[in-house]
């Protein structure tokens, strides 16, 4: 069984999933990585020579991939849940986790890294908390679909442990 986590970009959903993976002994899988592989081609330059659309078939493609695979933790894209009935997928082929996570905590986390996000290049400050606020109220129905909801008030050190204390509970490991 995979364990996907979702979340908008920034959440922490590759630094928790790789933590997580060491903990509960499973491979980590980070979608952006999986597809840019298969691709030969960056997310950015997806985005830039075949469109978001492309690159949305692409993910629900590497999605569907996973069922395939060995159990792992997968960090899925922040838009992953909200194409292609990705959301319903996963549910149905794992377990989904949403990392929850203030918008104000997103703004500090992506303000520096926008040049590696296809979706925020160029974008102020302001139009950064305005992209973050419009795109948490569209997307925020599909994330509240997961199986766990971790909200995530500071920080994200020691999610992994607690996620992984949960799961252990769950499954008796």
């Amino acid at each position: 069984m995979q364990i996907y986590l979702i979340g908008f970009m920034g959440s922490g959903k590759s630094y928790t999933g790789r933590r997580l993976a060491q903990l509960l002994n499973r491979r980590f899988i980070d979608l952006d990585d999986w597809i840019e592989q298969k691709a030969g081609l960056s997310i950015r330059e997806i985005f830039e020579q075949q469109g978001e659309a492309h690159f949305r078939e692409a993910e629900a493609e590497a999605i569907r991939q996973m069922a395939g695979q060995p159990a792992a933790v997968v960090a899925t894209g922040g838009g992953t849940p909200c194409f292609h009935q990705n959301m319903d997928w996963m549910n149905n082929h794992g377990l989904t986790v949403y990392l929850d996570t203030s918008q104000e905590l997103l703004f500090q986390r992506l303000k520096d890294g926008r040049d590696h996000r296809p979706l925020l290049r160029a974008t102020p400050d302001e139009g950064l908390r305005a992209y973050i606020s419009h795109k948490l109220l569209e997307r925020t129905p599909y994330y509240q679909q997961a199986s766990i909801v971790y909200a995530q008030e500071t920080g994200r050190e020691a999610v992994a442990e607690d996620l992984a204390h949960q799961f252990s509970n769950i499954i008796g490991h």
